[in-house]
């Protein structure tokens, strides 16, 4: 028998809710004591909840419960796990490897039909991310490693167009994946409070031998989402409301920052109670794909999109008329080169 028939066999009898010695189990499985061991250490390693009881009346035994929980998983299960692995792996989920092999485990052990079936729902799910390097996934690696066992690090990050910032020492708390791109939140050692930090402009991460302890009712997912919205309970807001195909409505209404905005919604209708900071920034080039399909009520939205789509107009028709120009001279050089 193979070393996988053996651990099997063993967590079939010990399932069974009795207490055997390790001797006991070599004689049932005709194997060495020895085996027996390694197969046992396997199985815990593979986090079976194996307990070993010392004295005269010890020996293995599995732990309550467990050997009532199921080990098999049913159709929708499988295909749950199979998708979820596609998810992560594309995502950049830091342990997709380790989520790709336990998939691979579990196609290993189901039969032709099984298997074919599972082979037709994976192929039927695609999902399209931005690519990501390796040492964009071992810093993702690194850090919910750092955030499970309480690890300091030093972390060197480009604060945006190209500019570095001093080493800092960072406590991970978790990592948070939000509209394609992964962001680390912590305690920052340089700011001295807890920060956000999108991963992918991380230049260096080091371990350290600090360690902390990660505030018990602290959430990374509600502070990224906050600092993202800061300033909201204290900067002065705006009242829009926004006439549109029920769409293009249920498309605002799901984006983060009009989602969190929403103050009224009805049909055809919806009001939103946005920063103005967000208006003479963000929102206006937000809008601007959706062209003439929004009505919208705030002079203060209407004159900034005005504005931001007449620079966009001059833009690309000084582009227009360079290309233009650039076309006609090349035209007249021709015609002079043929004259001569």
């Amino acid at each position: 028998m193979t070393k996988a028939d053996n651990m099997l066999s063993i967590l079939w009898m010990l399932r069974s809710g009795k207490q055997m010695t390790a001797k006991q189990l070599a004689e049932k499985l005709e194997i060495h004591v020895r085996t027996v061991y390694r197969c046992i250490d396997s199985l815990c390693a593979s986090g079976v909840p194996i307990i070993a009881d010392s004295g005269p009346n010890g020996g293995y035994r599995i732990m309550d419960g467990f050997s009532e929980s199921p080990l098999l998983f049913d159709e929708d299960e499988r295909k749950g796990l199979v998708h979820a692995a596609i998810f992560a792996r594309e995502a950049g989920y830091p342990h997709s490897e380790a989520l790709d092999r336990a998939v691979d485990k579990l196609k290993r052990y189901t039969n032709e039909k099984q298997l074919d079936r599972l082979e037709r729902h994976g192929g039927g799910l695609s999902v399209i991310y931005p690519a990501i390097d390796g040492k964009y996934r071992t810093f993702l690696q690194t850090l919910e490693e750092a955030a499970g066992q309480g690890r300091t690090l030093e972390m060197e990050y480009e604060r945006g167009k190209g500019e570095p910032s001093p080493p800092r020492s960072f406590d991970p708390y978790g990592i948070v994946y939000w509209k394609g791109s992964w962001y680390a939140v912590g305690h920052c050692g340089y700011r001295g409070e807890p920060r956000s930090f999108r991963v992918d402009r991380i230049t260096v991460l080091r371990e350290t031998e600090g360690r902390f302890e990660r505030p018990v009712s602290f959430s990374a997912k509600d502070f990224l989402l906050g600092n993202l919205l800061s300033g909201a309970g204290s900067q002065e807001l705006e009242t829009v409301k926004i006439r549109a195909g029920e769409q293009a409505l249920n498309e605002l209404c799901r984006h983060w920052l009009f989602g969190h905005a929403l103050a009224e919604r009805c049909p055809g209708e919806a009001v939103f109670r946005l920063e103005r900071s967000t208006l003479h920034t963000y929102v206006p080039y937000f809008l601007m794909p959706y062209s003439t399909a929004l009505a919208i009520e705030s002079d203060l939205l209407v004159r900034r999109m005005a504005e931001a789509a007449s620079r966009m107009a001059a833009h690309y028709e000084a582009m227009l008329s360079q290309s233009q120009s650039q076309s006609q001279s090349q035209s007249e050089s021709r015609e002079e080169d043929r004259r001569r």
